[in-house]
């Protein structure tokens, strides 16, 4: 068995910025040499999240005002006494902080419209890092 770990770097524009990284895994799987496994797409961090999704403009949108929807921001967390960002933490728990994919014949697995892309969920522009791991033979 073989392991392959790259780190991916790249800044955010702060709350929710999306960055589509399906080239960037891809290109770690292609490069890894592994013929068949499994990659992790993991982001260490408490307001970063890993999710799939279509990169459709409209959808993307979509998905932000349900976000906004569903964990809205100052609505009396006790969290927020420390940094104003308990809904970001809020956020993150949710959508989580990783996505596994299958390797099949050197080729990372996902469907037509499926994109990978890290969440960027904190109040503020960051830099970030996130860890792509590919295991296999």
């Amino acid at each position: 068995m073989k392991v392959h770990t790259e780190e991916l770097r790249f800044s955010t524009e702060g709350e929710i910025d999306l960055v589509d990284i399906t080239a960037e895994v891809e290109r770690v799987v292609e490069e890894s040499g592994i013929e068949n496994g499994q990659v992790l797409v993991f982001v260490p961090g408490a307001t970063g999240a890993i999710i799939t999704i279509e990169h459709e403009s409209g959808l993307l949108e979509d998905f932000k005002r349900a976000l906004k929807e569903l964990i809205p921001r100052g609505k009396g967390y006790l969290h927020d006494r420390i940094d104003d960002n308990a809904h970001s933490h809020l956020r993150a728990t949710l959508l989580g902080a990783s996505e596994c994919f299958p390797v099949v014949d050197g080729r990372l697995v996902r469907g037509t419209w499926q994109q990978i892309f890290f969440v960027e969920l904190d109040v503020r522009p960051r830099h970030r890092r996130v860890i792509v791991q590919v295991v296999g033979e």
